[in-house]
């Protein structure tokens, strides 16, 4: 199971607003969890999905697409992986770990 970050930002809008892009995106996202296993968390600056790894960079690439299809000149698309193979890594789990952690 993986963990990914991605930043889609659409350029050449003619607007400094993205809010239309970014729910455009998400609607993407939300369709491929209905399809799949994916679990996401949509933040003020990015998004966190989670999932195999496989499905996505599917995913993430259908994402990427959206900003042209609505009108975008140009796209820029930042993509963090996580991908630890030791044990089975969550969204949940990862922030488990921290807030024991605060409690010591």
């Amino acid at each position: 199971m993986a963990i990914v970050q991605v930043t889609i930002v659409p350029l050449g809008t003619g607007t400094p607003s993205l809010s239309e892009y970014v729910a455009e995106v998400h609607q993407v996202l939300e369709q491929s969890a209905v399809s799949s296993r994916i679990k996401y968390q949509l933040t003020p600056m990015s998004t966190i999905i989670e999932g195999e790894l496989d499905e996505l960079i599917a995913i993430v690439r259908r994402m990427h697409e959206v900003p042209f299809a609505n009108g975008a000149a140009r796209v820029s698309t930042t993509l963090t992986i996580d991908d630890r193979r030791d044990k089975q890594g969550t969204m949940e789990q990862k922030l488990l770990s921290v807030e024991e952690k605060l409690k010591r």
